[in-house]
């Protein structure tokens, strides 16, 4: 097989309309690696490239399941190897790319930790005290026993934080400690990586014009569509960003425009906590698209990519 192409970075720094070019001059086909992406009807708000925007270059791991739905890391672990396997029998290349840090790992790494592990009667207990006492509790006992994961989780992402739980006390140790010891072991594929940054005044600059082109676009219409199709609030589903705030709107919690505002100001904290978890990636060769156009970085991933390909 192919080494696999790895393009990472924050959300709104270009990664969709590089990696399609990159694709064109590998023979490759993307793979999305956006955890939010592999929801059907979730488009707007994923920035879920279009059809159009795809310029005939197959992606894979959208679309892939419905919004109600669970889907895990280990769910999307396994269809990308389904799929690495079917690049490897037509020899393609392929590109992994998108910005959930947690889905690129499992795919370069693998688990340490068995998906199967799951304890139904501790999941019934967990969902019960949910019940009672709200997710916001839930999340307090998570920050308890596994602060680190507990940051990244939003307080009302229920399904994230149970199975962080279960994982704690079914093992015994955090889901962060699996995560780590997992970082730690020898690469699962074979890779080269590459993440792209922007200075960070232009990259919030490039979210906040997203966000309003994505309300032009008709997220609200979106968000709204979903909760008439009977999609609940603590779906994961619905914790993506601009669904979750979009959400508060809707429930008369505040105006549009403070929905919009918050929108922004989620979205470039998420774009913050994505460049901690890539710097720690001393693998990374990093380009910044300030300072380099389209067409000299795809030369650039494409050059180092070719030489890295027969060592």
């Amino acid at each position: 097989m192919r080494p696999i192409l790895v393009i990472v970075g924050p959300t709104a720094v270009g990664k969709t309309e590089l990696a399609i070019e990159v694709a064109k001059e590998v023979d490759g086909e993307i793979i999305s690696a956006d955890s939010m992406q592999v929801y059907r009807g979730l488009d707007i708000g994923t920035a879920k490239p279009t059809e159009e925007e795809r310029q005939g270059i197959p992606h894979h791991l959208l679309d892939v399941v419905d919004p109600q739905d669970e889907f895990s890391v280990a769910d999307y672990q396994a269809m990308v190897e389904e799929v690495l396997a079917d690049l490897a029998k037509r020899d393609k290349t392929p590109i992994l790319t998108g910005g959930t840090g947690l889905y690129i790992q499992a795919v370069l790494q693998g688990f340490v930790f068995s998906p199967e592990g799951k304890d139904p009667e501790l999941r019934a207990r967990l969902e019960e005290m949910a019940d009672i006492k709200g997710n916001k509790a839930l999340h307090a006992q998570l920050a308890q026993v596994d602060p680190e994961t507990a940051r990244r989780l939003h307080p009302n992402d229920r399904r994230r934080i149970i199975r962080a739980l279960e994982v704690f006390y079914s093992t015994g140790q955090a889901l962060s400690q699996h995560l780590k010891m997992q970082r730690e072991r020898g690469p699962r594929h074979r890779s080269v990586k590459f993440g792209l940054i922007r200075n960070r005044a232009r990259l919030y600059e490039r979210i906040n014009a997203r966000v309003d082109l994505m309300m032009e676009a008709g997220l609200l219409d979106e968000v709204r569509g979903l909760l008439q199709q009977g999609l609940s609030d603590d779906s994961t589903a619905m914790q993506a960003l601009g669904y979750k705030e979009l959400v508060g709107y809707l429930r008369g919690e505040y105006d549009l425009e403070e929905a919009v505002r918050l929108l922004k100001r989620d979205t470039r904290r998420y774009a913050k906590r994505q460049l901690t978890w890539f710097r720690r990636d001393k693998e990374i060769v990093w380009l910044d698209l300030d300072r380099l156009n389209i067409r000299d970085a795809v030369h650039k991933i494409v050059s180092i990519y070719w030489r890295n390909f027969h060592i």
